[in-house]
């Protein structure tokens, strides 16, 4: 049975204590939220903030693929962002899969043309989550699209504890 009576239930109890909607459009931080799409991760509340704060872009690892950048892009040119945190975290799903692994169990759930396609994609897996989080700040700095002056820190969150540590990038 589908969820999706709960959620405009929901969104109606939401819509009518509703009150911000005269937010500005740019963000009030001027920064851009990379995290993992992780329901265990809620970066507004895991980091003190609140609507109208940041950009979140969240995606299977938390990566800088290139609809990131483009995103990022975007919000650095129209709307003047300036500063990145990327945050992975504790017991990520992609640290246990391999490209082989996912592209196996998409063809064996989906069939051959699932197989095909996702042969196609590369599904950026990691093993080490402190190196996954400098090379995604590395990815992320040399970027052309992005500004050379943009800020970027790099974190891990502990899904046990809530708690961040900061990665050194080098």
């Amino acid at each position: 049975m589908s969820i999706v009576p709960e959620l405009m239930a929901a969104n109606e109890r939401y819509a009518s204590q509703f009150t911000n909607g005269d937010l500005p459009m740019p963000p009030r931080h001027k920064l851009v939220v990379l995290t993992c799409m992780d329901a265990r991760i809620d970066p507004l509340r895991a980091l003190g903030l609140a609507e109208g704060d940041v950009h979140v872009l969240r995606n299977s690892g938390g990566r800088p693929t290139i609809d990131v950048v483009r995103s990022i892009a975007v919000s650095q040119e129209m709307l003047g962002t300036r500063e990145i945190v990327v945050i992975h975290h504790t017991e990520c799903g992609s640290v246990r899969i391999t490209n082989d692994s996912i592209r196996q169990r998409l063809t064996e759930s989906l069939g051959p043309d699932a197989g095909r396609a996702a042969g196609e994609i590369d599904f950026l897996p990691f093993t080490d989550l402190d190196q996954s989080v400098r090379d995604d700040m590395a990815i992320l700095k040399s970027s052309p699209l992005l500004q050379p002056e943009t800020e970027i820190s790099g974190f891990i969150f502990d899904v046990k504890t809530g708690r961040l540590q900061q990665v050194d990038p080098t």
